[in-house]
């Protein structure tokens, strides 16, 4: 009998399985069935997964090219439950940032973020969904930052104050090899740290070192297949210890935030409002007891957490790529030199006024942006009601992905477009130009928010740096690679350079 038994269960477990099988390929047919004949093509779909197991998630962006090769500029994917459609070259890139910008501008819903404490009431500026709460915090930031200096000459000399600070800790290398990534990140931290709590660290600061160090792991947290399971799957998450332990820096990096808030709290002084954090808490007060507002506690951690992330990572990785690329291509770095002591002399500081002046200095910053290409898939989006993109119908609900890396190379608006060229920004009579595939910052409605500072970061530290220094190779170095390490950010291999005072 105890036999007889144990066969009926394996019959029945078998029986289930089977069905339930049956039944996943059933809803994954009815859903190809049910979709418009308008809607874009892909690769095809496996049930239950999709096409998880066909992309590469440690290079999507490459896996994302050969993909366009065969189904062209927008393509479809099924990301387990999520309709994903990725959108490649200038003119579908700007219909859906730009022309449709009311109806792509939301973000996908991001579960895998809830252990940071993102949810609906702290969703944060970057990740936040489109609508009321998105422009409150977008409208609060830009204001708030405005006000303490942003656009402003107090801003100005708080960055050329660091890059002083930069140049001498560049200096004090003594000619000597050395990888330049740490300093720079030094110097973009504490101006962005300036302008969210009011102060900056000492380059030795052990609390600064940790705090990059988090940042690195917590980027490489963020991509790979099993974030993107996790993100499908959100069940994962009620695993006792599993996000503890998948995400362990990126807790680490909201840990020191925390401690930051803290102290802030504790000094503040609502007479003397020093920087972001002090009036976003002065602004919780006045909303204090209205029902759902972006202005908590919550969302504060959140906004903070965005802002130090994105302004440390990006503008450092840029300055990175723009001197491996001098090392490279030392007669640009002699050009830009030569403009340099001919409109600012070695008298004193390079101003924000200056760049009017530097045409080429101007375009070799614009092309080490187009080059190095550091976000180059953007911020997903995703759509708020159904629309109209290249003819192609996208259902409400849907991912959007702008394939930035596929404007800022584009062929067909780039003489040489995997080549580090600076005069794709310059005319025939060597005067500055911006062509419209130029788009490092994305476009539209979700435009970075720190545009403006990166661009005055990018020209005050790079030119302050040139007045200063030759960069040449370690001697019997090799030539480094200007091939990136892939990830959501592409950062430069490792590479050493001798800072040696002009």
């Amino acid at each position: 009998m105890a036999l007889v038994a144990q066969l009926f269960c394996w019959q029945t477990l078998t029986t289930m399985v089977l069905a339930l099988t049956v039944f996943v390929f059933l809803l994954e047919f009815s859903k190809q069935w049910r979709r418009s004949p308008r809607y874009p093509s892909g690769p095809t779909r496996i049930p239950l997964l999709g096409n998880m197991l066909q992309v590469d998630f440690q290079n999507l962006h490459g896996c994302f090219r050969e993909l366009r090769e065969t189904f062209g500029d927008v393509f479809s994917l099924q990301m387990a439950r999520t309709p994903v459609v990725v959108l490649n070259g200038l003119d579908a890139v700007r219909e859906a940032l730009v022309q449709k910008s009311e109806d792509t501008s939301d973000r996908p819903y991001s579960p895998v973020y809830h252990h940071l404490g993102f949810g609906p009431s702290a969703e944060g500026v970057i990740m936040a969904r489109y609508g009321e709460a998105w422009k409150e915090q977008r409208r609060f930031s830009l204001t708030t930052l405005r006000n303490f200096g942003l656009g402003k000459q107090s801003l100005e000399q708080w960055v050329t104050t660091e890059a002083a600070f930069l140049c001498s800790a560049f200096a004090s290398k003594k000619g000597r090899p050395f990888d330049p990534r740490y300093l720079l990140s030094c110097c973009v931290t504490n101006v962005i740290s300036s302008l969210t709590y009011g102060n900056r660290f000492s380059y030795d600061d052990q609390k600064l070192q940790k705090l990059l160090s988090l940042l690195e792991i917590s980027l490489k947290e963020d991509t790979g297949l099993i974030r993107e399971v996790v993100n499908e799957f959100p069940v994962l998450l009620s695993i006792p210890g599993l996000p503890q332990w998948l995400f362990q820096g990126q807790r680490a990096f909201f840990d020191i935030l925390d401690e930051f808030l803290k102290e802030h709290k504790e000094t503040l002084d609502p007479a003397h409002p020093r920087d972001l954090t002090d009036a976003f808490l002065m602004e919780m007060e006045k909303v204090k007891g209205i029902p759902g507002t972006s202005f908590n506690p919550e969302n504060l951690r959140m906004v903070i957490g965005d802002l130090f992330t994105a302004g440390m990572a990006t503008t450092a990785t840029t300055l990175q790529w723009a001197l491996l690329l001098l090392l490279l291509h030392p007669s640009v770095q002699r050009r830009v030199q030569e403009e340099v002591d001919r409109v600012i002399g070695r008298s004193r500081r390079p101003t924000v006024k200056d760049q009017a002046h530097m045409p080429f200095t101007n375009a070799v910053i614009h092309e080490v942006q187009r080059f190095s290409d550091i976000i180059p898939l953007g911020v997903p989006h995703r759509t708020s009601r159904d629309t109209e993109i290249q003819g192609f119908f996208i259902p409400k609900g849907t991912t959007l992905i702008a394939n930035l890396s596929s404007v800022l190379k584009d062929e067909s608006s780039w003489e040489q477009p995997y080549r580090f060229h600076p005069e794709h920004f310059l005319d025939a009579k060597g005067h500055f130009v911006k062509p419209e595939a130029f788009i490092p910052f994305s476009a539209g409605r979700r435009v970075c928010l720190g545009e403006p500072l990166a661009k005055m970061e990018l020209f005050l530290f790079f030119t302050s740096l040139l007045q200063d220094f030759n960069f040449v190779l370690p001697p019997g170095n090799p030539l480094p690679s200007d091939k990136p390490n892939i990830s959501f950010i592409l950062n430069p291999q490792p590479f050493q350079l001798c800072a040696m005072p002009r």
